[in-house]
């Protein structure tokens, strides 16, 4: 079965993550594999948005170190400890992070130098354990609002549905 990757750019943001969701349960159907399914997410977030990086930082010890995972873009950082850069303090903090201007976040952790602005979202499991983050950077700074969000939330909780 041959998928197509949608380009999402010229629709209405919240749009846009609607039918990646759509498209994420129609390529992830039967699919019960995590590391699969990140490889399959980080593509079409990638591409269908073209980010400069896109992709999974999975828990490698809870609550300590995240280790990278399946990704879209050049070269990630290899591990981050829980509570450094953005990724580290999402997980840490269990929490969304959207920072507008990498630069002015403190104790930000620079894997390319060509990114301004990043997204980080936790991703839960079916019993609310923290299983990866999922990171999106942006040559732009400011490329991220409360509707990246709440689409990327919606996106990542088929982990917790699977």
């Amino acid at each position: 079965m041959a998928e197509t990757i949608i380009d999402l750019r010229g629709m209405p943001r919240a749009e846009a993550y609607e039918e990646l969701s759509v498209q994420v349960d129609a390529v992830l159907q039967g699919i019960h594999d995590e590391v699969a399914a990140m490889a399959t997410i980080s593509a079409l977030i990638h591409h269908g948005f073209d980010h400069l990086w896109t992709g999974f930082y999975r828990v490698a010890e809870p609550g300590r170190l995240l280790r990278i995972g399946p990704y879209q873009g050049t070269l990630g950082c290899m591990e981050i400890q829980f509570g450094k850069g953005v990724c580290g303090t999402a997980a840490a903090e269990r929490r969304t992070a959207i920072v507008a201007d990498v630069s002015a976040f403190d104790g930000h952790i620079t894997c390319d130098p060509r990114s301004r602005s990043e997204i980080v979202v936790p991703v839960f499991d079916g019993s609310g354990a923290l299983i990866a983050v999922l990171d999106v950077d942006s040559d732009r700074i400011a490329a991220f609002d409360d509707t990246d969000r709440k689409g990327l939330e919606k996106v990542v909780s088929w982990f917790a549905r699977h």
